[in-house]
């Protein structure tokens, strides 16, 4: 089993964040590097970040700049930052209400398998929303966690997921939409995806959600799904 190194960051601005996620990855690579030019094994650090973000729009690297539908003056107006980002997926938004997770972990420790590695944090959530009554699910070929995705017309994403591995090594994450205000989404085509809703915990369950809560139940969902211990 192994460890985690939990951290709650807080309220932090996307770039003091990512500019964490960079160190934290870097020195695994390093350490990695140096042990197997020893041919040891590596004493990496896997970590978990929690963080809430001040209004932000992030890109991925494959992403595409006309599902971003406000220019910079309208960013800037309306109080949100943009960031070209080196994650998978396309165009999301984070802010207040919602719960971002940022795992740094070394799958050379768990499972080399980026499809496992995503399919997994996916299953986080799915039992995360189950405790709340909840039936999240997956949609064929759109990664992130869904309600109703096989009704046409219903489906609306709850969670979207968008990650870098370098030397195995993970950073980015997830963002599950607690009690989100979803009109921030309407300044953009979601994960690139235009016939499809966004919606949160609060919306579904009619009622504002506990954020803490919420973060002690990924907590344990995370510890089940990975075989760690959050230390």
């Amino acid at each position: 089993m192994e460890t985690v190194i939990f951290e709650d960051l807080g309220r932090m601005d996307y770039q003091r964040a990512w500019d964490y996620q960079e160190q934290l990855l870097k020195e695994n690579v390093r350490l990695k590097t140096e042990a197997r030019a020893d041919n040891g094994l590596a004493p990496t650090t896997h970590r978990l970040l929690f963080v809430e973000h001040p209004p932000v729009y992030t890109l991925g690297k494959s992403g595409h700049m006309e599902n971003v539908l406000l220019d910079d003056a309208a960013m800037e107006e309306k109080g949100a930052h943009f960031f070209r980002t080196n994650r998978g997926g396309d165009i999301t938004f984070h802010g207040p209400g919602q719960l971002v997770g940022y795992p740094i972990l070394d799958l050379e420790r768990f499972r080399t398998d980026l499809g496992w590695y995503l399919r997994s944090l996916e299953e986080v959530g799915i039992r995360v929303l189950a405790d709340y009554g909840i039936v999240g699910d997956r949609s064929p070929g759109e990664t992130g966690i869904w309600i109703d995705p096989g009704v046409k017309g219903r489906e609306r994403k709850i969670c979207a997921l968008g990650v870098r591995c370098s030397r195995w090594i993970t950073m980015h994450g997830f963002a599950l939409n607690v009690n989100t205000d979803l009109s921030w989404f309407g300044n953009i085509i979601p994960c690139g995806i235009a016939d499809k809703q966004v919606t949160s915990l609060e919306k579904e369950l009619g009622r504002p959600v506990d954020v803490e809560v919420v973060k002690e139940r990924w907590k344990c969902r995370f510890e089940d799904v990975f075989d760690a211990r959050l230390g």
